[in-house]
């Protein structure tokens, strides 16, 4: 493993469905992650997935890399701007986990996330510190 290796690429797609399943695992209910009529009058582009949403799809591809999410020691990120799910088309978020950083004395790394939807950035310095030791 090198800095600038990729360890990670993917796509989710968001659905409105994932945002109802996703509050009520939640218990997060804002109408402004499923009702279009309250989004509107709340000046917003449209239904928005909930950001923890946004931020645990993020992190799920460097846990399926690792095999094992107890390895995760560490995870940070910034909200930069919404995801906005289309009712028809849902919302595609485009992750890809790079290594930025390796210390074979610990035995870890730090992997950055550039974290897209419609090519422009909804996570901004998104960082995963893990363990390289099985």
């Amino acid at each position: 493993m090198a800095v600038g290796d990729v360890v990670a690429k993917t796509t989710h797609t968001v659905s409105r469905e994932s945002l109802v399943r996703y509050a009520g695992a939640s218990g997060d209910f804002n109408p402004i992650h499923y009702r279009d009529d309250v989004a509107a009058a709340a000046g917003l582009l449209g239904v928005l997935a909930h950001g923890m949403l946004t931020a645990g799809l993020a992190l799920q591809p460097v846990i399926d890399w690792l095999g094992d999410g107890t390895r995760v020691l560490g995870y940070e990120t910034r909200f930069t701007r919404p995801v906005v799910v289309d009712p028809e088309l849902g919302a595609d978020v485009d992750i890809i986990a790079t290594v930025a950083e390796v210390d074979a004395g610990a035995a870890t790394a730090r992997i950055d996330l550039t974290v897209s939807c419609g090519g422009r950035a909804v996570l901004g310095k998104t960082r995963v510190v893990v363990n390289l030791v099985a």
